[in-house]
């Protein structure tokens, strides 16, 4: 495997970069936030306007037909930017699901209205205290609907479906739910980070379509949960990095006792660690990004490997950033806390640290973890 991108693959990533410096600021956000918008709508227009929420979806169905690593570039960007809008949720999870389960008829019906930006999507398979991704659901798919609740579940206020992580005649299997319905009934939960809400959904009787071919399809399900994480990953480096050069920034403009706050060395230290622990996570996402495409026997340990180093590099991050600018860096002025904030969500997105740790313990030794 190549340990850089391709020249395709940074023109990309300037492209998507120089969008967001411009359309998602963090004056731009802090002005979401007192508006309590969850999500940037214009952000969102305007991705679709370039095809970027399309970068996975197959070419018959609206789609630029990208690889993972492609898409791992989007993800690093809109993690830097620490941007409002549902891309994960929307297009690495939902859109994914039903690439790799639907049926043509499904795909027909909801591939392009997500390529386009036109519907927005969510994947549900927490269950609060009963697990991220419970071995026996509560919610329940019989005769055509879905019965129970999920929570949280993130971007739920703004997702028009939601693909849904149920039980089937007692089977593990995903189910399509339009969240438009008159059964389905999202309550908001208090939350962490401003700019990606969670919801509780409940299901009563909701109409819904099953992906067959996820039923019973346990190596399925968990190679579509570790591509998720990769992606996961990926915007988890991107904030890392943000919060390294944010942090070195107001280091050298800092002056303190008559000297540069990053001439300090116990400064340079915290400095250097951080950066460490984020190009060590960015390896792990190149490996994982090319595991995923052209691997797949490698992509489990490789998932969990790069969830684990990423998480840890951006809480590392994040916490260090807010240490060096000291007491401003706890103020809403400042843009310490957004990273904070999201470092928190994105650590619990896709299941704990323990889950994470306990599927690359049992990817090594080469047996199943059982569900969390």
């Amino acid at each position: 495997m190549n340990f850089d991108l391709a020249e395709e693959q940074k023109m990309l990533a300037d492209q998507v970069r120089g969008l967001l410096a411009e359309q998602s600021s963090p004056d731009r956000l802090r002005h979401l936030v007192d508006t309590g918008a969850e999500w940037d709508e214009s952000l969102w227009r305007t991705l679709s306007e370039l095809g970027f929420l399309g970068a996975r979806i197959s070419e018959d169905y609206g789609g630029l037909g990208l690889g993972d690593l492609d898409l791992g570039v989007i993800s690093e960007e809109l993690g830097r930017a620490v941007a409002a809008v549902p891309f994960h949720a929307s297009i690495v999870c939902a859109a994914d699901a039903i690439q790799h389960f639907g049926s043509a008829e499904q795909k027909e019906a909801w591939l392009p209205k997500l390529a386009s930006g036109e519907v927005v999507g969510t994947l549900a398979h927490a269950e609060g205290l009963s697990g991220w991704w419970p071995a026996t659901s509560q919610v329940r798919f019989e005769k055509g609907a879905l019965t129970g609740m999920k929570a949280p579940v993130g971007e739920g206020g703004v997702a028009g479906m939601a693909v849904v992580y149920c039980n089937y005649k007692s089977k593990s299997a995903l189910a399509l739910v339009d969240l438009t319905s008159d059964r389905v009934t999202r309550r908001k939960r208090a939350g962490f980070d401003h700019l990606r809400a969670q919801y509780a959904l409940e299901f009563d009787q909701a109409p819904a379509s099953l992906l067959e071919a996820s039923v019973e399809n346990e190596a399925g399900v968990r190679a579509l949960i570790d591509r998720m994480s990769v992606q996961a990953a990926f915007e988890a480096i991107g904030g890392a990095e943000s919060c390294v050069y944010m942090a070195r920034d107001y280091a050298m403009d800092r002056q303190i006792f008559g000297r540069s706050l990053a001439s300090y060395q116990a400064i340079k230290h915290k400095l250097a660690d951080i950066l460490v622990a984020t190009e060590f996570a960015r390896s792990n996402a190149f490996f994982a990004g090319w595991a995923s495409d052209n691997s797949p026997e490698d992509l489990a340990v490789a998932a969990a490997a790069v969830r684990l180093s990423a998480v840890s590099a951006y809480e590392q991050a994040a916490r260090e950033n807010l240490q060096i600018h000291g007491g401003i860096g706890y103020t809403f002025e400042a843009d310490c806390h957004f990273h904070y904030r999201r470092e928190r969500t994105l650590a619990i997105t896709l299941g704990p640290r323990q889950y994470w740790a306990d599927r690359l313990i049992s990817g090594i030794s080469g047996t199943q973890t059982e569900a969390a």
